[in-house]
């Protein structure tokens, strides 16, 4: 593989659906997470893996069941459901719930795949991990190293964000994050079931809704362009109609 380039000041929507979420937390909320994550005591990541990733993966991990990681957890979820860019993007129908990891001292993580199957701790409940996504709590100048590379048909992304902020990326695709090899990489990880299964057609949903709000946003009052709104936001729901899995 070959070494991974920056692209992290890219527009929002990558070619291969890799969308930007900026500011899901404010920064009070990274703040506060900041305090509670560095005084957390932290675990081998290697208890969440996979037989194939356990080989690759070299970080640290906070207990999945541990007061922090609920408490941040819910955090994360009751921001995402509030982010108009991410339910665009992901459609959600399930998401796991946030887990959080820490690189130091050269950690990284191989190039790999994640599960197609996470079963919820505690629950009988299984998702479809449609869509990976990676919420950033350290400033980049914070540490060198750590870059979440993406590999797909046009090369590889490279992607590491203000705190706060969170890309989003097909499960489907083979990652990677490079040694951090000053400083500490802090992170929220966690995997969701898109209602649309299927990469190409969730971005198609996404480009649409895009441009039916981009519509209305810049041409409101233009009677004819206010029909075609209506017609296309037919379009979007009838395709969502046909696609989306609700099981």
């Amino acid at each position: 593989m070959r070494e991974c380039a920056d692209h992290s000041r890219l527009s929002p929507l990558f070619k291969t659906m890799l969308i930007t979420i900026p500011d899901v937390l404010t920064p009070e909320q990274v703040a506060y997470a900041r305090q509670l994550l560095d005084a957390a005591d932290w675990v081998d990541g290697k208890v969440t893996a996979g037989h194939q990733s356990a080989k690759a993966k070299d970080n640290m991990q906070l207990p999945e069941g541990s007061p922090a990681a609920r408490e941040l957890g819910d955090m994360i979820l009751s921001a995402l459901g509030k982010n108009s860019l991410f339910l665009a993007a992901a459609l959600p129908l399930r998401i796991f719930p946030p887990l959080f990891n820490r690189y130091a001292g050269g950690q990284s993580f191989g190039t790999h795949v994640d599960n197609a199957i996470r079963q919820v701790p505690g629950t009988p409940l299984r998702i479809r991990t449609d869509l990976s996504a990676t919420l950033f709590f350290a400033a980049p100048e914070e540490y060198d190293g750590g870059e979440l590379c993406i590999e797909d048909t046009y090369g590889v992304q490279s992607v590491k964000l203000p705190p706060g902020h969170m890309v989003l990326y097909p499960s489907t695709s083979l990652h990677h994050v490079s040694p951090v090899t000053r400083g500490a990489r802090i992170c929220s990880f966690f995997w969701l079931q898109s209602m649309i299964r299927d990469d190409s057609q969730r971005s198609l949903m996404f480009d649409l809704d895009l441009a039916i709000q981009r519509l209305n946003h810049e041409l409101a009052g233009n009677p004819t362009v206010e029909k075609t709104s209506v017609q296309l936001t037919g379009v979007y729901h009838n395709l969502l109609r046909q696609w989306a899995e609700m099981g």
